[in-house]
């Protein structure tokens, strides 16, 4: 069977899923910030059970299925649903490890962490939280997804608790939703909690970052501020304005720089090139040749860095 991803994916998961499935469903997809979503209506058509985009306030109840919209985090309290904007993670709001997180904050054992096909690692220590708090993990099989980053990404992380094709994801989803549970022994990690208060609160302070990890010579690509290396689900790094990378994301993201930045140089380099040009010529059309020369040498030299760096 050839792979599928995305929004195909999610379709074939919630025409599969019955009505009286006994768990609330809250869906993360990386949408484009500044477009509203389709994605409720197109899940609406196929699901057994009702499909909304989730909006501020919105009660959790078993047997329904809430999207998060663009541009926002979807976060769960104690019996509703929260939407901000908060810092990015991973270059992406909504992000699913922030829902995850949330998740396992508020519920422990409750919860179980979906990881579907997808790119880079979004999930990934969000799902490592869920499964330090007692819940369950499932990913979608690397070999039937169309994209397998995040699976995969996922599985190198957290010791999953099923790793199915999407045709066999109803079935353990099932199994896991009436398995009993009891409440967690113990309250979260007060590291997993001040993670969350970052996202709801839009920041920290360095002093409580100080507290999560430590700071490392490294710059938020986002930001441009200070980062500190966070070792749970990880290795990850977070800046005191909230933004979080993981380790792949951040390599990713400095490439990126490092690229704008060298065809910068390279572009000032030509202009400082073409300036120093044109003060020779009017030099010479003065009739000052020492300073002629000079400015030559100077459109020389950029030439040969300019080339230099091609």
């Amino acid at each position: 069977m050839r792979p599928r991803g995305g929004i195909a994916v999610l379709r074939e998961l919630f025409a599969a899923l019955p009505a009286d499935y006994p768990a609330a469903v809250f869906v993360v997809t990386h949408l484009a910030p500044d477009s509203p979503s389709a994605l409720p209506g197109i899940l609406d058509r196929t699901s057994n059970m009702p499909v909304a985009a989730a909006w501020s306030g919105a009660r959790i109840r078993v047997g329904t299925v809430l999207v998060a919209p663009p541009d926002l985090h979807l976060v769960l309290q104690a019996d509703r649903v929260e939407l901000v904007h908060g810092p990015r993670e991973n270059r992406h709001r909504p992000s699913i490890d922030v829902l995850f997180r949330s998740a396992a904050v508020m519920f422990g054992p409750r919860v179980t962490g979906v990881v579907l096909s997808g790119m880079q690692d979004d999930g990934s220590a969000g799902l490592w939280a869920i499964k330090r708090r007692g819940g369950a993990a499932v990913v979608q099989d690397p070999a039937d997804a169309e994209f397998q980053d995040m699976p995969q990404n996922a599985m190198d992380v957290v010791a999953v608790d099923a790793a199915v094709p999407v045709r066999d994801m109803p079935e353990v989803l099932m199994r896991l939703a009436r398995t009993a549970v009891r409440d967690a022994p113990v309250p979260a990690p007060p590291s997993m909690e001040k993670e969350v208060q970052i996202v709801t609160a839009n920041g920290t302070s360095p002093e409580d970052l100080d507290t999560l990890g430590q700071c490392v010579p490294l710059t938020c690509p986002e930001c441009g501020g200070s980062l500190w290396e966070l070792e749970s689900g990880g290795p990850r790094y977070r800046c005191y304005n909230g933004h979080a990378c993981s380790l792949t994301t951040l390599a990713d993201e400095q490439a990126i720089h490092v690229e704008a930045a060298l065809w910068a140089g390279l572009r000032r380099l030509e202009e400082s090139e073409r300036l120093a040009h044109r003060m020779a010529a009017h030099a010479r059309s003065r009739g000052n040749d020492r300073s002629a020369a000079y400015r030559a040498e100077v459109a020389h030299t950029n030439a040969r860095r300019r080339c230099d760096g091609c």
